[in-house]
């Protein structure tokens, strides 16, 4: 088949027919740094009109100021550089955490879509899914949904930021709603006869700091003595121990959840 040359209608991209019969639409991106060179790109499609209209958007974002190169990264693969790359600040539990949604969460369900295609719907689309009975398994619960949305969500806000996709396709995602469950805490008699019951037990002191300040077991059992004020009669709460989820991991003294640390002043006793 002959190839057929035509320019778009502004001039600033031209569009060829293909031998298969499909249609090319080529535009200039700028200019090599090194040669001076042009770099071009192209789009294609079936017929000239689709691909006429696919050249239009795309240097109508060059003008605009608001291109992006294609990307041939895929979710999968760029969700591997978030956690090896994007996360080494957080704790070493935390990143557990979110590699293991990743894993058994997110990567089934989305791991070949192509970065620039992911979309709020198929986001959407995802996070129902988590919700509903599978191999007469039930759902996740919603705070466990939320959860692995909110890791889905940080990286793509960073593809974001790094100019990979245009905006967060996790916003404007309806999340299932958590509904909190009621606290029962102990009566002063439950409390007085709990206390009675663990006289003479090892954990007694460890159970009666959990009881009058509400630290986490965490935090009590991260509780070093330097951390313990006698004259002010004060408890500084900033670190916590836990325990690697690698397999024969250490301990580790890391801080405290959302790295809020606090100062406790418990009953004199």
């Amino acid at each position: 088949m002959t190839k057929r040359k035509t320019r778009n209608a502004h001039g600033s991209g031209t569009i060829r027919q293909r031998k298969d019969g499909t249609w090319e639409g080529r535009y200039t991106v700028g200019t090599h740094p090194g040669t001076g060179k042009q770099i071009q790109r192209s789009v294609y499609a079936k017929t000239q009109q689709e691909a006429r209209k696919k050249l239009t958007q795309a240097t109508s974002s060059i003008d605009e100021g608001v291109y992006l190169e294609p990307s041939k990264l895929t979710v999968g693969s760029w969700l591997d550089i978030w956690l090896a790359e994007y996360n080494q600040d957080i704790k070493p539990q935390t990143l557990n955490t979110y590699k293991t949604q990743v894993r058994v969460h997110i990567k089934p369900a989305l791991r070949a879509v192509k970065l620039t295609k992911l979309t709020t719907h198929m986001v959407q689309v995802f996070i129902n899914s988590l919700s509903n009975e599978k191999d007469n398994k039930p759902g996740l619960k919603p705070k466990t949904v939320k959860n692995i949305h909110s890791v889905l969500y940080g990286a793509m806000a960073q593809a974001a930021r790094l100019g990979y996709i245009r905006s967060n396709p996790c916003e404007n995602v309806a999340l299932p709603r958590v509904v909190p469950h009621e606290m029962h805490p102990l009566t002063k008699s439950e409390m007085t006869a709990f206390l009675n019951a663990m006289e003479g037990n090892e954990y007694k002191s460890i159970c009666t700091v959990a009881m009058f300040t509400g630290m986490r077991l965490g935090e009590i059992t991260g509780l070093t003595w330097d951390r313990v004020n006698f004259r002010e009669g004060t408890i500084l709460v900033d670190r916590q121990l836990m325990r690697s989820k690698i397999k024969g991991g250490p301990h580790l003294l890391v801080p405290v959840k959302n790295d809020n640390p606090r100062k406790l002043t418990p009953a004199p006793f």
